[in-house]
């Protein structure tokens, strides 16, 4: 495990009783002010069993850190330090917005979970966009998606879903869009068959012209099996290069805490074995075809490593770091290479779907 990562964690092991006693947003901000200073990474955690393809893009190992830590790419330039392979910055909406009333970020702890209502709060794409701009000039060492959704207050969603296809695909290795928020009102309803054809033509419309990016399409996990195989139907169609599953939950397994009746979206250790589900879903309703990215409640190798059987190429993590961690990416980086030799596989990626 790289320094950064394990001096990360043992400082982390002591702060954390202090973390957890601040307010949720709070400590996420001081995080991020302590992250932004940390010099850019130049290198990334590697080996022949990890580098995996997708998409045409080589990814040096298959754990990415999920939107919603960096929103603004802030600290996309450090994040490869604590061993992740791919970074995914967002949701980023076409103008700025305060996103919903606080407190809106809740920590379950007896449950290993959080609840979030956040809103879609961003600075907008224009700020980002300088911000990654100056990283493109400099390189970095992982591939880099940006996550763009729409303005909760738009007249027009789709035309705001193209609006961030024209601002960021010059900047990004690929594009997420992310229609399975729970916290902006009716923004589900684009995972609908019509709509979500419409979306992707207008996404495709705006794409710059002989220099198109991969479209990840990030949907929810509270999906009927039709609905499955509908989203499944138009990403053949549409030519997606893969869909992320999943979002968080608006369903309520059996919780302790006393945050438990909070509304907004579920993450963390109860997701798991939905998210899980999903993914089986997925790959069994496209036979393979639609590449998969995994994520939701995933705090281990093993984890990781079963969704991977599952059929997902990458997993992406973020709400166990915060039990877990800053430098988990890089132990379920390593424990999947264990993982994979242990079960005869020269690669990760030759592992993908075989538990199907």
């Amino acid at each position: 495990m790289s320094l950064f990562a394990s001096a990360a964690d043992a400082a982390y092991a002591l702060v954390r009783p202090i973390v957890h006693a601040t307010d949720g947003e709070a400590a996420h901000n001081l995080t991020l002010s302590a992250l932004q200073p940390l010099p850019r990474a130049r290198s990334a955690l590697t080996s022949p069993v990890l580098a995996t393809e997708l998409a045409g893009l080589h990814f040096p190992n298959p754990v990415g850190l999920a939107p919603g830590f960096d929103k603004d790419a802030r600290v996309a330039h450090a994040m490869p330090h604590f061993g992740f392979g791919f970074v995914e910055v967002g949701t980023l909406t076409p103008l700025p917005q305060d996103g919903n009333p606080r407190p809106r970020l809740f920590r379950l702890v007896e449950d290993g979970a959080v609840i979030n209502r956040m809103g879609f709060n961003n600075g907008g794409q224009a700020k980002a966009a300088e911000r990654i701009a100056c990283l493109r000039r400099h390189g970095l060492p992982v591939p880099l998606g940006i996550n763009i959704g729409a303005n909760k207050d738009s007249a027009d969603r789709i035309a705001d879903y193209a609006k961030g296809t024209t601002a960021m695909a010059p900047l990004a290795d690929y594009l997420t869009v992310n229609i399975s928020s729970p916290n902006t009102p009716g923004l589900r309803a684009l995972q609908d068959r019509g709509a979500l054809e419409a979306l992707l033509d207008g996404v495709a419309a705006a794409q710059p012209a002989g220099a198109a990016k991969p479209v990840f399409l990030k949907v929810a996990p509270d999906l009927e099996p039709a609905d499955i195989d509908d989203i499944v139907a138009v990403a053949i169609d549409k030519g997606l290069a893969a869909v992320i599953v999943s979002n968080t939950t608006i369903t309520r397994p059996a919780l302790v805490s006393r945050h438990a009746a909070e509304t907004g979206g579920l993450s963390g250790a109860p997701l798991a074995e939905l998210a899980l589900e999903r993914v089986r879903d997925f790959h069994r309703a496209s036979g393979g075809r639609v590449p998969l990215v995994a994520a939701g409640g995933i705090a281990s190798a093993e984890q990781a490593w079963e969704r991977i059987r599952a059929g997902a190429s990458l997993i992406q993590i973020y709400s166990a770091m915060v039990y877990a961690g800053p430098g988990l990416a890089a132990r379920i980086a390593h424990g999947l290479e264990k993982l994979a030799v242990r079960d005869g596989f020269a690669r990760v990626s030759d592992g993908v779907g075989v538990g199907e």
